[in-house]
């Protein structure tokens, strides 16, 4: 009984994941939120959080295929692709209201820490590089070009960079949607009836 529910309801496994994804958000703005709230949210979304979608996709296939519902290609892609499409579609638009309506601080701190990595990025890219170098022509056109990059980072230059704008949110998702395409794919080549092949 309870596999034939999840069999027919891809969108309730989707807002499964909606609710771990806001409950790993959630877990880091109330006992992340440090010197290193932005690293960690980064280490979140790149290790967490594709594990909690590949097993919202692989419930959503294996479900079906427990119930003995035979499954071409199509059929399992979509089984693995909406929950997560849904699931992350939510999450992406709830993080955005919460971060732009809810709590601007702590948009405020993401995007403050955002700026300082790129900084630090950007010196030990420039140490690393200067190592290499022998002749002076060569570190002196290191020193320029960093010299004008460094400058990116004035506080003219940055005083409107918002990482967490709508647009922002949505070329995250489109990034993201990449992902679900790949996961889904692998998933319905995987789980698809043998006897299409």
């Amino acid at each position: 009984m309870r596999s034939s529910i999840m069999v027919k309801n891809v969108y309730s496994i989707g807002f499964v994941l909606f609710m771990a994804t806001m409950l790993v958000f959630f877990g880091l703005y109330f006992f992340g939120r440090s010197t290193e709230y932005f690293n960690n949210s980064l280490l979140a979304n790149a290790f967490l959080l594709p594990v909690i979608y590949l097993a919202g996709a692989y419930v959503s296939v294996d479900s079906v295929r427990k119930a003995g519902i035979k499954m071409g290609f199509r059929d399992a892609f979509g089984r693995a692709f909406k929950p997560m499409f849904f699931g992350g579609l939510l999450s992406v638009l709830g993080i955005f209201l919460f971060l732009n309506f809810g709590d601007r601080s702590a948009k405020d701190l993401l995007n403050y820490q955002y700026i300082e990595r790129q900084k630090t990025e950007l010196d030990a890219e420039y140490e690393k590089a200067d190592q290499f170098l022998v002749k002076p022509e060569e570190k002196k056109e290191l020193l320029e070009k960093y010299e004008q990059r460094k400058k990116s980072f004035s506080p003219e230059m940055i005083k409107d960079k918002d990482m967490f704008s709508f647009r922002q949110f949505t070329y995250y998702f489109a990034a993201v949607l990449i992902f679900y395409v790949i996961l889904s794919t692998f998933f319905a080549s995987f789980f698809r009836s043998r006897t299409e092949l």
